[in-house]
């Protein structure tokens, strides 16, 4: 096979909608995961499945490196799903730092080398903020941080950085991705559904979040476009703090947004997780403004209004 598109993580909220796009416009996709029956259950149509799992170094998924058009790399354990133990922090880690790593070694040795390997970060790499005012906006240039899930995207990033010079390679820092189907947005809906939403943690926090459609929309735009290069920003136009996001949603859903949810509740819950629930990040989408990307949702309460409108 060539001329194909890989995706790991293809059962994600991004994977997902990134596979159902290019499959429908005729695209050979092959997607990697765990379990194949899952994969083809949620992603119909792909021209193949592939037994994947992070810490796997050789395989029949090693033959679908050679030849292929892109390498989607988005797969990784939920970071902020559950309480955080140890057990849990090392899971999180590896599944993305030992799986990138694999497949930097798979598409080394490749005969056809795939044309870019585009691999997923997050903006933790920038560290983790208790307030907007913490920081000026953070782009591509900004220096990485020092807690734990800075720790995880810099490692990311270097498996990644890994690859011959001969492979594109674009670091995918993403924010938090907007969508009905999973995530941030998800987690909220339902307490604003029942009037009971409000802002996480003190509100002050800094949310740099992304359309689900802008999300896919770039990660697309990487795959052809030869001058994404490199670290690119994944995140709107405009961060905003946590209190109005949770007032822009309660706007567009016709809810009240008035009661909080403490930090010391989510540390019941989450543990250390707690911790990164209630910071954030001030970023800027730089690289993306200097190539003159057009978000399809610039503004956070339209993108919010399309979301739930659309179920999306």
């Amino acid at each position: 096979m060539e001329g194909h598109v890989v995706i790991t993580g293809a059962t994600g909220v991004i994977g997902s909608e990134l596979a159902h796009q290019l499959i429908a416009e005729g695209e050979k996709v092959v997607v990697f995961s765990r379990s194949s029956e899952t994969a083809s259950s949620k992603v119909p149509g792909a021209a193949a499945y592939a037994a994947w799992n992070y810490n796997t170094t050789q395989g029949a998924w090693t033959e679908y490196i050679s030849g292929a058009k892109a390498i989607v790399h988005l797969a990784g354990k939920p970071l902020l799903e559950g309480r955080w133990t140890e057990e849990h922090k090392v899971e999180c880690y590896n599944s993305r730092v030992v799986g990138t790593k694999n497949l930097v070694t798979a598409i080394k040795a490749a005969e056809i080398k795939p044309g870019v390997f585009l691999s997923a970060s997050a903006v933790g790499y920038y560290g983790a903020f208790e307030s907007c005012n913490d920081t000026d906006d953070l782009d591509e240039s900004a220096a990485a941080g020092d807690d734990f899930l800075a720790k995880i995207c810099i490692d990311w990033e270097k498996a990644a950085s890994n690859i011959s010079d001969t492979v594109r390679l674009v670091l995918l820092r993403t924010g938090i991705v907007l969508s009905t189907r999973g995530g941030m947005l998800q987690q909220m809906l339902l307490p604003f559904n029942l009037f009971l939403g409000g802002p996480v943690g003190s509100g002050d926090q800094c949310i740099a979040w992304i359309h689900v459609d802008d999300e896919v929309a770039i990660i697309r735009k990487a795959m052809e476009d030869a001058s994404y290069n490199g670290p690119v920003n994944l995140v709107g136009p405009r961060s905003v703090s946590m209190r109005t996001f949770a007032e822009t949603l309660g706007t567009v859903l016709s809810r009240p947004s008035l009661l909080q949810v403490p930090k010391f509740a989510l540390q019941i819950l989450m543990g250390e997780g707690a911790e990164y629930a209630t910071k954030g990040q001030k970023v800027s989408p730089s690289f993306l403004h200097d190539h003159g990307y057009r978000f399809a949702h610039p503004s956070l309460q339209e993108a919010l209004a399309d979301l739930i409108e659309h179920n999306k």
